[in-house]
């Protein structure tokens, strides 16, 4: 299979570049993130979220949480902010004012390498990634912390190069494994379906070991057959301890597979909480939902 070996004409800079070093002072790990968490305190915190664009409020002093090992649902109408605040929680627009908490700490203004550290990692739309890479290339690429990428830990260690090497490769296999790609390892990304290039940047995702996943509209575009494969991988990584935020907008999806809902509209949080209770509520049915409720 012929690639496209025109670059990462998908990939984003900042968004995927998770082993970029911006001071060893300021690092702090996912691992350390979750150790400090206080039970108390929401993995995600967002408080008084402000966003404009000129004369436009795109966020309009949005609030709501998102607790440790939930799936939550992100949904509205199109044009509603989402996002937008996706891209102010991840670090790639900052906010005009408002709190944006990930384990208690504010992480709102900070780059997304940073954030990605923090233990946050994000898919987009439309997947980014290396079309001119081959699967497994992919994933090994977005692993961060390794060791052969410093030239001089290259030349003093070069039997920790190996075994970091040998680790990462591992890494790699299970991932494929998980996401059901290893029979696609060897092929280059620009060959995949839709929805394998969904799982091929969710895997990506994986690779930075992050305890807060943000998924935006993952099943869009995917066939059925693939769509409900990726919905058991989503619940499998939640059963082993990931915190997902998801936007999108099937009903039946969210309102089925939820623990939480968080329904923005006009850049507001218009309601906020169990499924069975928010589409019952009667703004929501009102703005959103329409005859949802009442099947």
């Amino acid at each position: 299979m012929s690639g496209d070996a025109s670059g990462p004409t998908d990939a984003s800079d900042d968004r995927t570049a998770p082993g970029a070093d911006d001071g060893a002072g300021d690092e702090r790990t996912a691992a350390g993130a979750r150790a400090s968490t206080d039970t108390d305190t929401p993995l995600l915190d967002v408080d008084d979220v402000v966003k404009r664009f000129g004369g436009l409020t795109a966020i309009d002093h949005a609030s709501f949480a998102v607790e440790a090992e939930s799936i939550t649902g992100l949904i509205g109408p199109n044009g509603a902010g989402k996002s937008t605040l996706f891209n102010c929680i991840t670090g790639m627009l900052a906010p005009d004012s408002g709190t944006i908490r990930l384990s208690g700490t504010e992480i709102h203004g900070q780059p997304p390498n940073r954030i990605a550290r923090r233990g946050l990692g994000r898919t987009f739309q439309t997947p980014k990634i290396f079309r001119g890479m081959s699967v497994r290339e992919n994933l090994a690429f977005a692993a961060r912390g390794q060791q052969g990428e410093q030239p001089l830990s290259a030349l003093v260690r070069p039997g920790a190069i190996e075994a970091d090497e040998a680790a990462l490769r591992e890494r790699v296999d299970e991932t494929l494994e998980f996401l059901s790609l290893d029979h696609l390892a060897d092929e280059y990304a620009s060959g995949l379906s839709g929805g394998q290039r969904k799982l091929l940047e969710l895997g990506r995702v994986l690779m930075l070991d992050p305890e807060l996943i943000l998924l935006d509209e993952p099943m869009a575009g995917v066939n059925p057959a693939l769509a409900d494969d990726l919905l058991d991988r989503l619940h499998e990584l939640n059963d082993r301890g990931r915190t997902i935020l998801l936007i999108e907008h099937d009903m039946d999806l969210v309102m089925n597979h939820c623990d939480r809902v968080v329904v923005l509209h006009n850049g507001q949080t218009l309601a906020s909480g169990p499924p069975s209770i928010v589409q019952e509520d009667e703004r929501v049915v009102e703005a959103y939902l329409g005859g949802f409720a009442d099947e």
